[in-house]
């Protein structure tokens, strides 16, 4: 599978998670996500968060009947980290639902195009949604995203790469 991008370099560079650390980091992310509130979308999402310290910090999707109220994983493991006194990250890994999971039912919303919020995204990595990938850009752009497949293979993309041209906190300062 080399060439493919759904396996890390054999040597990683020296931030980035790697060996037992990254399993470790990949093992979080999908305990995490058997702790997921997802009565609505039945698509139950894990992410694991390493800080600068090596410390791990995991969490998961929690909906709400009013559907903008609720979390996904990845701010969730932020918002431990930065509760914590955390602010400096190294990498998070993102582990969606497996495919064994009943897709959920064709939802209707009022004033809405009715969707389907299923949870086997076929062979398709999960990725952040916009609102996650703004705040984690928050924190700075140097950071490893290891995005996964419901089978376990992972690509890894830099928060650079998954937010181009985004607008952080040094852009305040150019007023």
């Amino acid at each position: 599978m080399e060439g493919d991008g759904q396996h890390p370099a054999p040597t990683a560079p020296p931030d980035r998670p790697h060996g037992e650390r990254l399993q470790l980091l990949l093992r979080r992310s999908r305990e995490a996500k058997n702790c997921a509130y997802c009565p609505y979308s039945r698509f139950p999402v894990g992410a694991a968060l390493l800080t600068a310290g090596g410390e791990i910090f995991s969490g998961c999707n929690v909906e709400n009947a009013c559907y903008s109220l609720g979390v996904c994983a990845e701010r969730t493991a932020i918002q431990k980290a930065i509760s914590e006194g955390h602010t400096s990250f190294r990498a998070m890994a993102i582990t969606r639902s497996s495919a064994d999971v009943p897709p959920a039912p064709l939802t209707v919303r009022p004033n809405s195009v009715p969707f389907s919020s299923g949870s086997d995204m076929g062979d398709h990595f999960i990725t952040p949604c916009g609102a996650c990938r703004q705040v984690m850009r928050e924190f700075g752009t140097d950071w490893d995203i290891y995005l996964t497949k419901a089978d376990g293979t992972y690509i890894v993309k830099r928060l650079e790469e998954l937010l181009p041209l985004s607008f952080g906190p040094e852009d305040l300062k150019k007023v």
